[in-house]
């Protein structure tokens, strides 16, 4: 079985590599579905479930212990928890159904028993913030600094998110097997290349 995970700072195109990288190895790809399936199933708002899917709760659930959510009683489970419990599910589910990439949400932790390769996906700061332009919704205009700024703040996020999951440091290099630098390249040149790594690294010619 196929798992790959992507971890990815904020603007590395770490999103876009994951879909093209599932879509030439002609497996799933998991992303937003995540969050529509966990709106779906209790109710919340798609928006509510993508910003607090990647933000600390910790501090909510001191008590929890050995890196897994085990359900409280109902009446102390707040709309937080239940995200990061179904979404743990949600990922353990689509691993189970087969070979697919899925992108971010601690999702190489969550599945080490599945032994995933796990990808993280990095690039230098004037990379993200042009691709970040690039990308960025018609009328919608930012200024470098404050793009700078959402940045930082998203990938605090998602090393404070980790930190419920793993001792292991977000973004480190000894925490991945392998670190893809996007930075100055388009996502579709590199992808034929890590394709070629991830048929390496389980052994198909």
């Amino acid at each position: 079985m196929k798992i790959i995970t992507i971890s990815r700072e904020f603007g590395s195109g770490g999103r876009e590599l994951g879909k093209r990288l599932a879509e030439e190895l002609g497996i799933h790809c998991y992303d937003h579905e995540i969050i529509e399936l966990i709106a779906k199933e209790h109710g919340f708002d798609e928006r509510y479930v993508a910003n607090i899917s990647e933000k600390c709760i910790e501090a909510a659930y001191p008590t929890t212990i050995g890196h897994r959510f085990a359900m409280p009683p109902v009446q102390i489970m707040d709309q937080g928890f239940q995200v990061a419990a179904a979404q743990q599910q949600i990922i353990e589910n689509f691993a189970k159904q087969g070979d697919c990439v899925i992108v971010g949400r601690c999702a190489d932790v969550i599945l080490k028993d599945y032994h995933p390769l796990n990808l993280f996906v990095y690039a230098d700061a004037e990379s993200k913030i042009q691709r970040c332009i690039d990308r960025a919704p018609e009328g919608e205009h930012l200024s470098r600094n404050d793009i700078a700024r959402r940045m930082k703040q998203v990938d605090k996020n998602r090393a404070q998110y980790r930190q419920m999951f793993a001792d292991s440091k977000w973004g480190a290099k000894e925490t991945y097997h392998l670190c893809v630098n996007t930075s100055g390249h388009q996502i579709k040149d590199l992808i034929p290349g890590l394709a070629a790594f991830v048929r390496c690294w389980y052994g198909e010619k």
